[in-house]
């Protein structure tokens, strides 16, 4: 079983930067996604960022792109969302997740995971974090 732990939340003026954590811990032992998901009130979960922690795929929601970054520090299982230019829309209560079955296996394969699992309403991924708030006030 893998435990998922975020930090790094809190609020920022508009047009300012916050930078989440999350550190894997349990079984890891092969290549895995791992990503965010925004819950914004009153909408359903939706994914925003992942990355294939053997390189070669990521994803970022159309929303975010240009302005936050994914990386991954493999040995710590460690992984840092840079979110910068922040707005008023992307208020909301950050999740890590990470999938070690469907999503790799489709990457590995040259699919393309990330609109189906990483889509809207998502909430069957292998491991969750507890979540995290982002306020950013105008």
């Amino acid at each position: 079983q893998v435990q998922l732990a975020e930090s790094g939340g809190g609020s920022v003026q508009a047009g300012g930067s916050l930078r989440l954590s999350c550190v894997a811990s349990g079984n890891i032992y092969s290549y895995y996604c791992m990503g965010w998901f925004r819950q914004v009130p009153g909408k359903e979960r939706e994914g925003i960022a992942g990355i294939y922690t053997g390189g070669g795929s990521s994803f970022y929601h159309d929303s975010v792109k240009g302005r936050f970054s994914l990386s991954h520090i493999a040995p710590n299982n460690t992984m840092f969302l840079q979110m910068n230019d922040l707005k008023p829309e992307d208020t909301g209560t950050y999740y890590c997740a990470a999938d070690f079955r469907r999503c790799p296996m489709r990457v590995e394969v040259g699919g393309d995971p990330w609109p189906t699992l990483w889509g809207v309403g998502r909430k069957d991924l292998d491991a969750w974090g507890q979540g995290t708030l982002v306020t950013v006030s105008s």
